[in-house]
Order: C-alpha cells, then structure tokens, then sequence
C-alpha cells in the first residue's frame, strides 16, 4: 500500500517560510532586492575577470566559476520561493521537485570542491611562488574546473537517487521553501535508518575531507606567511586568504549544520533560516568579500 501511495504523489506543497500575508510581502520585497543584488554583484566579477586582462589569472578564473555557481545556485531556488511568496497555491510537480534538488545539491557540492581547490591555488602562489605559473598552468586551471563541475552533477545523481527512493506513503507537505533533501527524506515513513547512514557518510565525504583539506592548507599558508619578510608582501598574503577563509567559513558552516548530522532529518524552522543562509546570504556576500578587500578587482570594475 505504501508503494501506491507513493506512486500517487504527482506533486509536494511548499509550506514556505511564513503563511502571514503582510510577512509574505515584506520578505518578497527584501528577497527580491537581494536576489538582484546576487545578480549583479556576480556578474560584475565574471564581466571584470573576463574583460580586464591584468585578472587573467588562475586565482580570477576560479573566482570567476565561484560566482558562475553563486549565481546558478540562488536563482534554482529563489525564483520559485518569490512567486509562492505572492501565491495561494504553493504546490510543486514531482519531477520540478527531483530538479531542483539535484541542482542544488550538484551546484553545493561544486562550490565545495571549488573552495578548496581556491585554497590550494592560494597556497601554491604563496609557499611556491617561483614555481607557480608552472603547476598552475592555464590547462591545468580548465581541467580542474572541469572536473570540478563534473564531480559535482555525478556525485549527487547517487544522493538524489537514495532519497527518492524511499516509500512516502502519500506524504507530500515539505516543510521549507525549497525541496531540500533532508525535508523530502522526512516524508519518508519505512525504516530510514540505512539510507540516513549512506547520505551521512556521502555528506561526511564530500564536506569534511575538502574542509580538512582546506584547514591543513591555510594552516601552512600562515606559516608562510609569518616567513615572509616585506611587510607590503605579507599584508597583501593575508588580505587574500582572510577574504577566502570568510567565504569558506559561511558555506561549509551552513552546509555542514544541515547535512552533518548522525540521522539526517528535517529540523523544521531551524534548517529553513540556515537554507536561506546558504542560498540567499552566501551568494550575496561571497562577491562583497572579494572585491571589498581586493584592490585589483575594484581596480578593474571601475573600467567596466
């Protein structure tokens, strides 16, 4: 009974962040300014990394995929959470539902990839400068990149695959704004408990090995850079890093308080204000970051 049920569901409802009318208007209007914020403020990077010659470096052009993903990343769920802001019927097809959450979690699990191979960018430039342009070469900056992005949509075709799998038995009310895996997964109403341990683990892979490997590198960075002897060189040094380790700290620090958990499962109120932090804030703060403390990049957007 519990498989045709299942079979039955054709789509989710959205219980969305507020049933309030006044609050649904307030928060559409601040989500909407914020979006656009996202919008432009990425697409200026990727205009200036792209347009100014003087970024033609491996540093900007990962930079530059970081704000591809930002941007990729907000407008998955963002869109869709504007309109049920300002609509009675807050509803989602199966098959959209399946869509965004594979994209949200391959866009995720990109930028994770990504921080820490950024990380490792840094740490050639600073401990192994000599032999720099060497091991970061332009082909070896594509390549990564790539496979960056490939991991990322292969990687969660499995996370994907697990949650669907399991028997909702008619379920369909998600609580949060966005079909979020750990919301889908607690629909469920079989024994989920070897399918909580598979997504534990694959969460426990895919974000605590790249932020171990992310601690280890700035831990070796900072070693360096106590080494460095020209005060203009060593400010410059942590002026970067302190820019990427704020950008780390806000995705993996969300990322982890969501997926990072021994049986994860929705924690209502509680991972909705953490989704909007790492849908919403994060995208929106990542390209401030970068160009607030970075001279070359407001350099360059002045001119674009």
């Amino acid at each position: 009974m519990a498989s045709i049920n299942d079979t039955n569901i054709k789509e989710f409802i959205l219980l969305g962040l507020s049933t309030i009318p006044y609050m649904q208007n307030i928060l559409f209007v601040i989500f909407s300014v914020m979006y656009l914020v996202i919008l432009l403020a990425n697409s200026l990077i990727i205009l200036a990394t792209v347009v100014d010659r003087r970024l033609h470096t491996p540093m900007y052009f990962f930079l530059r995929n970081l704000s591809i993903v930002d941007i990729c990343y907000s407008s998955t769920s963002i869109p869709r959470m504007l309109r049920d802001l300002l609509s009675d019927k807050k509803t989602i097809s199966n098959e959209e539902c399946v869509a965004q959450m594979y994209i949200v979690l391959s866009l995720g699990v990109t930028e994770c990839m990504l921080l820490a191979v950024m990380a490792y960018d840094r740490y050639i430039a600073i401990c192994y400068p000599l032999h720099y342009n060497t091991i970061i070469s332009p082909t070896t900056c594509i390549i990564t990149a790539a496979g960056v992005w490939v991991f990322g949509f292969l990687s969660s075709v499995v996370l994907v695959m697990i949650t669907w799998s399991v028997d909702r038995c008619g379920h369909n009310k998600i609580n949060h704004f966005m079909c979020e895996l750990p919301e889908v997964l607690s629909l469920g109403c079989s024994n989920l408990t070897s399918v909580k341990s598979i997504i534990f683990v694959l969460s426990i892979v895919i974000l605590i090995i790249p932020i171990s490997f992310i601690i280890i590198t700035f831990i070796k960075i900072i070693r360096a850079i106590f080494k460095i002897s020209a005060s203009e060189g060593r400010t410059k040094a942590i002026s970067t890093c302190a820019s990427h380790i704020i950008v780390v700290t806000l995705f993996y620090g969300s990322a982890m308080a969501t997926y990072i958990k021994p049986q994860p499962e929705s924690s209502g109120d509680k991972d909705k204000f953490i989704g909007i932090f790492y849908t919403i804030v994060t995208p929106l703060l990542n390209p401030l970051v970068y160009t607030l403390r970075n001279k070359e990049v407001k350099l360059a957007l002045k001119f674009c």
